[in-house]
């Protein structure tokens, strides 16, 4: 093999594998001195190399080059195998590195296959290049994949197997919904429309929150398309699930109402201190503002990155009443304080387990020390009252709900699958308004999403 014949190897490698010169050059290098130790043994010194411009092999030993004769006699007669091994472990290898670089870049991004197979339940997609896994687990629930069927997915794992790179897809990630919004309406792809905010329970709801710095448009009108045809577009492709779009704001007192859609929300008090928000309802509107088995209040905590508790004018009055006076017990609280702390959205002796004695002082006027003690008796009556509600809990088993049905978070059976978190957002200055996508001629029934 002379100059000229390895440089055109190594130039038919690059193109055909994809795989850089310098990479096939040292594997070839590598092969080379495999085959001169099979023939030398191992009681020799060999090094072995090839000139970058010409191609020319040079392979010496104890450091003496061997003549070409001997290294064509090397390379052609004694340990050919062995090199060509050497060879194609070496291209397996870049190959995978390049696979590999090439997925990486590709993760939380949409890709397209074919289901080649299944495999305990999980998908196998051939994307062309490699054969990627889609889990049970991140399969939308109660959809129905087919082998050949052509499925979207978002990358959301790559690593090196041995030899091999397995790549794992995902179609329950909030991920997945972003992407599709920015494939299917061309202002969020072009950055006219952002999504600022987005939360998910994959195969039953979504909630996307959008902005737009020009005002002569309406985000949530472009997102749903003329008739609903942009949002069924997406709707279709996540298995009819329910999608809410609502316009951001900077302001949690316009975002959390537009996040609580389809319910109507009289008011909205928000507890910095403790970052919860209570959301005042009517009787009626009580059911859909907290949703089926919570849904809707879950997702708009998700949404805007507060806790958020529903309830109505007059259990908020009775709260407050029962605060107040749970509150006063406690040594060393005076009433103006116990009502202070109540209007701040104290109402539990576990919120007040949690905050800072020195936030206590500032408030208070009290003393360290005397805020000290407040601080742990209420941490002692929260421990108190949980054993007592695990005790309830025992004594009769799928009871209660009570309260925290009505707060964002979930009762343990309500919600086993993984939460997605909202997406991280730094909110621009918008006009305040509440538009959904709702049942009328512009929106999908589908996006509706009514609980």
């Amino acid at each position: 093999m002379n100059g000229s014949e390895v440089l055109r190897v190594v130039d038919a490698i690059h193109r055909d594998k994809n795989i850089d010169k310098e990479i096939v050059f040292e594997g070839i290098e590598q092969a080379i001195l495999s085959a001169a130790r099979k023939h030398y043994g191992e009681g020799f010194e060999l090094k072995a190399s090839i000139d970058r411009k010409h191609g020319d092999v040079t392979v010496t030993s104890d450091g003496a080059p061997l003549s070409a004769e001997v290294i064509g006699d090397i390379l052609g007669r004694v340990a050919a195998q062995t090199a060509k091994q050497v060879m194609i472990q070496k291209i397996r290898e870049a190959e995978r590195d390049t696979l590999f670089q090439e997925y990486e870049e590709l993760k939380g991004q949409l890709v397209s296959g074919t289901i080649a197979r299944f495999e305990g339940g999980a998908a196998i997609v051939a994307l062309g290049k490699l054969e990627a896994v889609l889990p049970r687990s991140e399969q939308i629930p109660g959809e129905s994949l087919r082998t050949n069927d052509r499925t979207r997915a978002v990358v959301l794992e790559v690593r090196k197997a041995g030899s091999r790179v397995r790549v794992v897809l995902s179609r329950t990630h909030p991920e997945f919904v972003l992407r599709l919004f920015e494939s299917e309406i061309p202002e969020i792809s072009e950055r006219v429309i952002e999504i600022r905010s987005l939360s998910r329970e994959a195969g039953y709801r979504s909630k996307v929150a959008v902005s737009c710095l020009d005002n002569k448009i309406d985000p949530v009108g472009a997102c749903v398309g003329v008739r609903g045809a942009r949002i069924k577009n997406i709707v279709d492709e996540l298995a009819g699930e329910r999608i809410d779009i609502v316009r951001w704001n900077d302001s949690l007192q316009v975002l959390v109402p537009n996040a609580m859609q389809p319910a109507e929300v009289e008011d909205v008090i928000l507890c910095p201190m403790l970052g919860r928000v209570i959301v005042l309802v009517r009787d009626d509107q009580l059911s859909l503002a907290i949703g089926k088995r919570g849904q809707n209040v879950r997702l708009a905590s998700r949404l805007v990155g507060w806790d958020i508790e529903v309830m109505t004018q007059s259990e908020l009055d009775q709260q407050l009443e029962k605060s107040v006076a749970a509150f006063a017990a406690i040594p060393g609280i005076t009433d103006e304080l116990s009502e202070s702390l109540v209007s701040q959205g104290f109402f539990t002796f576990y919120d007040l387990s949690v905050i800072e004695p020195d936030d206590l002082v500032e408030m208070s006027g009290l003393t360290q020390d005397e805020c000290t003690a407040i601080v742990d008796f209420a941490d002692q009556e929260a421990e108190k009252q949980e054993l007592e509600a695990e005790q309830n809990r025992g004594k009769n088993p799928g009871g209660g709900g009570g309260r925290n049905s009505r707060t964002s978070t979930p009762p343990p059976e309500a919600d086993t699958r993984p939460k997605p978190a909202a997406t991280d957002v730094e909110p621009p200055a918008t006009e305040p308004s509440a538009v959904e996508s709702g049942p009328d001629e512009t929106a999908a029934p589908e996006a509706n999403g009514n609980s």
